[in-house]
């Protein structure tokens, strides 16, 4: 019974495992982010970056205002004054003005919670799916993405990134023109360079906003790593005095 148990548990997770692998990486191929949830100065642009272009549509609601702070080394001022876009109090979540009938009436549904899209999607997508916006007459909105074809989502950092618009290569088995790549037709207020670290600064705050504790873990690494090393070196001390008295 036990080891029927544990395969049916395996299969399950290996199953979930190769779930997220294919959603993951349906669009085509990832970048690498380069993300570093331990660059507290990323992390505070990145928060500021979000509540300025994605917050207004997006919630996080399992992230309370006072606890970023408190994790990112923001004083109550700084949040309240420059983050909190809402009127919301210092402990209530990061909640949108957007309401979902707005969301649906505009984009056709409403714009998703992000708390967790990183969880889901990994910090590699959400880092591509940003950069990877175009312009296309054809979609509602103007707007399409070669990682998330036919997302009901306007670009909302085409100012710093500029305009993009697709090369089509071949057709694909239903005749429609493939995107071979993307071109910048006018240049935005940020070169490549500074785009992409613009990108990494909101993927590494989503990063975080995913699983908060993540910090207080790399914190405690350094103290148990420590703690590891003293208790070794002790070991090899009472070793030592043992063996003397053996000998």
């Amino acid at each position: 019974m036990t080891d029927r148990l544990f395969a049916r548990i395996a299969t399950a997770v290996a199953g979930l495992l190769l779930s997220f692998g294919a959603l993951a990486a349906a669009g085509g191929p990832v970048e690498q982010a380069g993300t570093d949830i331990g660059d507290r100065a990323s992390l505070q642009r990145g928060a500021q970056l979000y509540m300025n272009y994605c917050a207004g549509c997006h919630s996080l609601k399992f992230m309370r205002y006072s606890r970023m702070a408190e994790d990112l080394g923001l004083t109550e001022d700084e949040v309240m004054n420059n983050l909190n876009l809402t009127g919301a109090a210092y402990g209530e979540h990061i909640v949108s003005s957007m309401t979902a009938e707005h969301g649906t009436q505009w984009f056709g549904q409403a714009p998703p919670d992000l708390s967790l899209i990183t969880r889901v999607r990994g910090s590699d997508w959400v880092f591509t799916y940003l950069k990877s916006f175009y312009l296309d007459e054809t979609r509602p909105l103007g707007w399409n993405n070669t990682l998330f074809p036919n997302a009901s989502m306007p670009n909302p950092l085409w100012e710093m990134q500029g305009l993009q618009r697709p090369v089509h290569g071949e057709v694909d088995d239903i005749g429609e023109p493939v995107v071979a790549h993307l071109e910048l037709g006018t240049p935005g207020s940020q070169d490549a360079r500074q785009f992409d670290q613009t990108v990494r600064d909101i993927t590494t705050f989503l990063e975080y906003v995913g699983e908060p504790a993540a910090l207080k873990r790399q914190q405690l690494g350094v103290w148990v790593l420590l703690f590891l090393t003293l208790l070794t070196f002790l070991a090899w001390l009472l070793k030592q005095e043992y063996w003397r008295d053996v000998h």
